[in-house]
């Protein structure tokens, strides 16, 4: 695999329709995620295994139609507002790990929801620090957990609660900071957030 360099998610990324616009980008990544959403849903059970294939296979499911690379770990360096994502290089070892000692550590059935809540929101923060892909990395995250949620029986996460407004106790800036501890191995702040989205 050839390794670039760093690459800055604020740019646009060329794709199999020839998009330019930002807002038909936008769409159409929101109607694959959509789909893939509603597809995923309709065969998700109690055996459901939530592991890299499963991932992969959702990242795919979801930007497929867009991008040549959906569903494949990125070969970049990525970085936003300076902060510096897992290296590429080492995504495969990363991933592995990454199964290893987070998915495979979820327990088939929870009895309480304080302990599923902590195993979940360690997996969303550190999938998110790793952003294993090109592109799509929130939007996959944030999906995986709601097909958790359903799968253990739990509403799935009110997301419009993370506030845009840097005014408010629960905003966005704290959300990536939470992303940015699990670089510490560090998850408090993600497990706090999501007891507060997460629905009763």
């Amino acid at each position: 695999m050839k390794y670039q360099t760093s690459y800055d998610q604020n740019e646009s990324l060329p794709n199999k329709k020839g998009l330019v616009d930002k807002v038909a980008i936008e769409n159409e990544e929101m109607e694959g995620l959509l789909k893939a959403s509603i597809l995923l849903t309709e065969k998700l059970n109690a055996r459901t295994n939530f592991n890299l294939k499963y991932i992969q296979q959702m990242h795919s499911m979801a930007f497929g139609d867009l991008y040549d690379f959906a569903g494949r770990w990125r070969s970049v360096n990525l970085s936003k507002g300076g902060f510096v994502f897992a290296a590429a290089q080492f995504l495969n070892q990363t991933m592995y790990a990454f199964e290893e000692q987070m998915l495979k550590n979820m327990l088939k059935k929870y009895d309480s929801k304080e302990a599923f809540i902590k195993d979940v929101a360690k997996i969303h923060a550190e999938f998110l620090f790793i952003h294993p892909f090109r592109e799509g990395n929130g939007r996959t995250a944030r999906l995986l957990t709601d097909l958790m949620y359903r799968k253990h029986k739990f509403a799935p996460p009110r997301w419009e609660m993370i506030s845009k407004d840097e005014n408010l106790p629960l905003n966005f800036g704290l959300y990536i900071r939470a992303v940015q501890q699990a670089s510490n191995q560090e998850y408090t702040v993600m497990q706090e957030i999501f007891r507060q989205i997460s629905q009763s």
